[in-house]
């Protein structure tokens, strides 16, 4: 930005503009107490919906691989983050949450509470922000300051919780894994925030300009969808800045400088789009041109479009998982009619850009904001997520903002007055109520993984995913005939799908069947060479079948395809124990802890190994280690009673015999 640039128009409305143009004086804007009021109770209202959230659990659905498996983010320390820097952990390159968690993990270790605390608190600072930057963009779209006052707070502050408040803001908020949404966009409402200041502000905004491209960066290092920030910025120059086109065209001097002040924007995205392509090709996420091809993209974008636009209206029957149908066929019905809707709402928009400009913006921007996400570059198992609109969806609640605020300037100037005013405060209030309500409810259905799954179940009884998911958490319950079950399901409807088929294996080698097991995990295999846990199982299953050598060769495959497979060291251990080669079996324990130190199960072998080389002492502290990490470990307990037995304890020992029987149940 130019020191020599002059302040465009909408800077002097901005700033005084406590003028009808003919100069009569009108009220002033209500006082800065009034603003900071409304801001809390915007913050107190959000917190309240969401307030559930506090008793959620982590869930299988990547919880488990970002955070209980996953020691590479415990802390802010050197290797933690080097680690949080250069990985493209899930497809995704997102330093600042990671860092964000790490500091969690310091605070809370492993409680969730404080995740999903530290999750809400973005959340509701986000909705505090935009509530000031609501009232900021109708500000400034307002032609004459009659409309200005307490209507514009109160509107600014529906607009606030129409945004914070909606149900489709649930999954972004209540799961633990989705903290790079609420961190990305706070980043991204401050940006749009601190440019707007420095337009305001003109040649003096130079701090300000400077500060949002800074906050633009964070954004993008927080999660990469925020690259569509420098298109909405063009977006808001032409409507309601009124920067570009209109009577200053498109090509004028000053409408040239409003380009390059885009230029660090365009920047930053270009460079987060292409880690960001480096990231989802290095994890083989994106879907192949062979299993989609370019008119099922368009039909999956444009059904994309109308979904979330039916599901901000209606936010009912929300999942946490929307399957991508296994053959996309674009003349199916679905599918007619998102082309249909999208077309109608182009349609309507174009046709009232000049009566309602802010409807073609928002609309334009809500299209530009899904881009990264829709079936264009189709990646994941989902043809639609919920956390895709956190957003997206921004134009959307400032219009609802704007209608109210257009409805009480209509109804102050009608012949009924007071009594249409108090209507419209209780069509809003009941709005807001109603969100509420859905949000709540919403909140609760991720408190842990078995209810978020069943839930899934009801919503689409044909999910794969969700059959897989609830049948891990079945296995691990103890139940694996039921578990068994849903993986049949689920590979009845999906048969290529190799999670379902090591999860199988994962249930027959718990119920001592590992010969069955194994030919699961071939079949994993056979769909997923590169399956480093189904090679792990494997071996886990040889080693039961007393083929250790056998067993090896699998641990040994696991760590070619992921050398930090932490559980792969410890097994490899356990079966060069089963050898009866403790010193050699040592060496790899060590190796687990040292990619994870709270690997408890290596610890565990640690001490079975000590005890094989007869001391009892230094195995008895490496079990009281592992049992600190996990306090229910049965081969930990059962390895100390041994442990206590040579020591001469026989009391303890019998005491952590008990404790080893009870978690085998």
């Amino acid at each position: 930005m130019s020191r020599k640039r002059k302040p465009a128009k909408l800077d002097a409305v901005a700033v005084a503009g406590h003028r009808r143009s003919d100069d009569s004086l009108v009220p002033p804007p209500p006082q800065r107490s009034v603003r900071w009021l409304a801001a809390l109770l915007v913050a107190v209202f959000t917190l309240a919906a969401f307030l559930p959230t506090l008793h959620n659990q982590f869930v299988n659905w990547d919880d488990d691989v970002n955070f209980l498996d996953n020691p590479h983010y415990r802390g802010l320390g050197g290797a933690h983050l080097r680690w949080m820097w250069t990985t493209f952990h899930m497809a995704h390159y997102i330093p600042l949450t990671w860092m964000t968690l790490g500091m969690d993990y310091l605070l809370w270790g492993m409680n969730p509470v404080g995740y999903h605390l530290t999750s809400l608190l973005l959340h509701v600072t986000s909705a505090v922000v935009f509530f000031f930057l609501a009232r900021r963009l109708m500000t400034v779209a307002l032609p004459l300051a009659s409309g200005r006052g307490h209507a514009l707070t109160v509107s600014a502050g529906f607009a606030a919780l129409v945004f914070a408040i909606h149900p489709l803001r649930v999954e972004s908020v209540a799961w633990a894994t989705e903290r790079r949404d609420v961190l990305s966009g706070l980043f991204y409402l401050l940006t749009l925030l601190t440019y707007l200041r420095a337009c305001e502000r003109g040649a003096r905004g130079q701090r300000s300009y400077w500060l949002s491209v800074a906050l633009f960066g964070c954004a993008l290092l927080s999660k990469s969808m925020a690259v569509s920030l420098p298109v909405v910025l063009l977006i808001l120059e032409v409507y309601p800045l009124r920067r570009l086109g209109g009577s200053l065209g498109w090509s004028s001097a000053s409408t040239r400088r409003v380009y390059v002040e885009k230029i660090p924007f365009v920047l930053l995205a270009a460079a987060a789009s292409a880690i960001t392509l480096m990231a989802q090709l290095s994890n083989s996420a994106m879907v192949s041109v062979a299993h989609l091809s370019a008119l099922d993209r368009l039909a999956v974008s444009a059904y994309g479009l109308g979904f979330y636009l039916w599901k901000t209206v209606v936010p009912l029957n929300l999942s946490p998982l929307y399957n991508l149908p296994q053959t996309v066929n674009p003349a199916a019905t679905p599918f007619i009619a998102s082309y249909a809707g999208v077309l109608a709402v182009t349609a309507i928009a174009l046709a009232l850009r000049r009566r309602w400009p802010g409807l073609p913006a928002a609309w334009l921007a809500y299209v530009v904001v899904l881009l990264p996400v829709l079936g264009i570059a189709q990646n994941g198992p989902q043809i639609a997520a919920d956390r895709y609109t956190y957003l997206a969806t921004l134009g959307w609640a400032i219009l609802a903002g704007a209608a109210l605020l257009s409805c009480w300037r209509l109804s102050t100037n009608s012949t009924t007055g007071a009594p249409t005013t108090w209507g419209l405060a209780g069509i809003a209030t009941g709005i807001v109520i109603a969100l509420g309500v859905l949000t709540w409810n919403q909140v609760q259905i991720w408190h842990d993984s078995e209810r978020l799954w069943t839930y899934a179940l009801a919503i689409d009884l044909d999910s794969p995913i969700a059959h897989s998911n609830l049948g891990e958490l079945l296995d691990r319950q103890g139940r694996p005939a039921e578990a068994i079950d849903h993986f049949q399901q689920a590979l009845r409807t999906k048969p290529d799908f190799p999670l379902a088929h090591n999860n199988w294996g994962m249930a027959l080698k718990g119920q001592g069947r590992p010969a069955e097991a194994i030919d699961h995990f071939q079949q994993a295999l056979r769909l997923k060479p590169d399956f480093a846990i189904a090679h792990n199982n494997w071996g886990t299953a040889l080693g039961q079948l007393g083929a250790p050598a056998e067993a090896i060769d699998h641990f040994q495959q696991a760590l070619r395809i992921d050398p930090d497979f932490a559980l792969a060291q410890s097994n490899w251990g356990a079966a060069l124990l089963q050898q009866g080669k403790p010193a050699e079996a040592i060496n790899h324990f060590q190796q687990a802890l040292r990619i994870d130190p709270d690997c408890a199960l290596a610890r565990s072998n640690w001490g079975a190994a000590l005890l094989q080389q007869g001391q009892p002492v230094e195995a008895i502290e490496q079990l009281q280690q592992a049992l600190r990490v996990q306090p229910d470990l049965a081969e930990a307990h059962a390895n100390l009673a041994q442990a206590f037995t040579q020591y001469g304890k026989q009391a303890m020992a019998a005491k952590r015999h008990r404790q080893a029987q009870k978690g085998r149940k």
